[in-house]
């Protein structure tokens, strides 16, 4: 009996006779050859079936089997270096298993909108099988890059009483009469997990009510929160400069075959594997942009323009620093010998994909950190669990947030966040 693999294990039996169970992606029939496309899930490649080599039976099979219709296959497999995969099987049976009929995603043009009201189905395609292995190595990299630097995973709560930056862009839950919120980020609860395990890190869903329509916003999507106790702003730096290139090094190690599907250039993405990257400072930034005429000024955010056109000045990501307090959170530490910006940086990543990564060092004098809650418009006495992590042995330390989405759009040159994720959230669209 035939010896029943994965397609993309087929390169460890060539010109041996194996078993597949694949769904038809595409077909097309030359005389006596059927070409049929096909995936199993774990890649895509091509069965030929030659009408000579097999009964009646089976190339009628091949000719009249529908996009979709799942079945075994059985053949021999050989190498085909014109494919993007590198290998085919030439198939001498056919076992249908599930019929289909009328896929609704056929191998033409579609608009957004269609395929993500079928995104259950759009998933089967190659593109967003590619872009969701890059996402699984970039989960995995995460948690392998975290453990070989020493840091412990911590689970902060999804549901929480107080947010780190204002409740007003925040999903309102009534928690058995109690105001609650979605998480925006874990990133307080964080501060107390290095407070007691040193170095920590948590991978999670976060919640933004923002109502915005841009390609670089969902609603839902996943962070990866460091905190770090006994550690200034420049080691943190140091840390998310190291991550980024072990995600990239790791991407261009292990998913080849997804970046071809892709059409990503890896000498593009071999660069953002060299370390340290570029640093500049808001003040830089700022005069930047006015030298090349934005209407920008000092104490202006950055929106994606501008972001877009400083990250074009530099082959690598590149840092800002400092930015001015009137436009970041209250939790971050005042500049040493400046009181108008706090240790903090935004990393922009390269070809115009802006902010992803946002961190600063933390505030860890207690009368500083409680005055700058009432500042921000907040009530003490909602951070007063917050407040303990000062009066109780305070440390300098630090923290970072990447976006998983934003770097995934970034490292597969997408052109929106919401191809990054299997089911995107936004505020046009919950389903499916």
């Amino acid at each position: 009996m035939a010896k029943q693999i994965n397609i993309i294990d087929a390169k460890n039996h060539v010109n041996e006779t194996v078993r597949i169970g694949v769904w038809l992606t595409d077909k097309r029939s030359s005389g006596k050859i059927s070409f049929l496309q096909l995936r199993d899930g774990t890649a895509f490649f091509q069965g030929v079936v030659v009408k000579n080599d097999v009964s009646e039976a089976v190339f009628q099979l091949a000719k009249e089997v529908k996009q979709e219709s799942s079945m075994w296959v059985t053949g021999v497999i050989h190498e085909d270096s014109r494919s993007h995969f590198g290998y085919e099987i030439e198939i001498s049976n056919i076992e249908i298993v599930g019929e289909s009929e009328n896929f609704p995603i056929t191998p033409k043009e579609h608009g957004i909108e269609f395929l993500l009201d079928h995104r259950h189905l759009w998933l089967r395609s190659r593109r967003p099988y590619a872009i969701m292995q890059i996402r699984n190595e970039l989960i995995h990299a995460t948690h392998r890059f975290f453990d070989q630097e020493g840091f412990l995973k911590f689970d902060p709560p999804i549901l929480t009483a107080n947010a780190p930056e204002g409740t007003t862009e925040l999903f309102h839950i009534d928690y058995f009469d109690e105001d609650a919120y979605l998480s925006q980020s874990g990133q307080l609860y964080e501060e107390a997990g290095a407070m007691a395990f040193n170095k920590v890190y948590s991978f999670g869903p976060t919640f933004r009510a923002e109502k915005s329509k841009t390609r670089r916003h969902l609603t839902e999507f996943w962070m990866i929160e460091p905190e770090m106790a006994f550690m200034h702003q420049e080691q943190s730096l140091e840390i998310q400069e190291r991550y980024i290139a072990y995600l990239v090094q790791s991407v261009l190690d292990h998913c080849q075959y997804a970046l071809k599907l892709l059409d990503r250039d890896p000498k593009i993405l071999e660069k953002y594997t060299k370390t340290p990257y570029p640093r500049i400072s808001y003040d830089e930034a700022i005069e930047m942009l006015q030298k090349n005429n934005f209407d920008v000024k000092w104490g202006d955010d950055f929106g994606s323009p501008e972001e877009t056109f400083i990250s074009d000045q530099f082959e690598q990501p590149v840092f800002v620093l400092n930015y001015p307090k009137t436009i970041k959170p209250f939790y971050m530490k005042s500049h040493p010998t400046r009181d108008d910006v706090y240790l903090c940086a935004d990393m922009l990543a390269p070809e115009g994909y802006g902010e992803i990564i946002g961190g600063s060092e933390r505030e860890t004098d207690f009368e500083t950190l409680k005055q700058s809650i009432i500042d921000a418009g907040l009530k003490p006495e909602d951070y007063d669990w917050y407040l303990d992590l000062r009066r109780f042995g305070s440390v300098p330390h630090a923290g970072f947030g990447l976006g998983l989405e934003r770097a995934i759009t970034w490292i597969c040159h997408l052109d929106h966040l919401r191809e990054a994720i299997p089911f995107p959230r936004m505020i046009n669209r919950m389903r499916p």
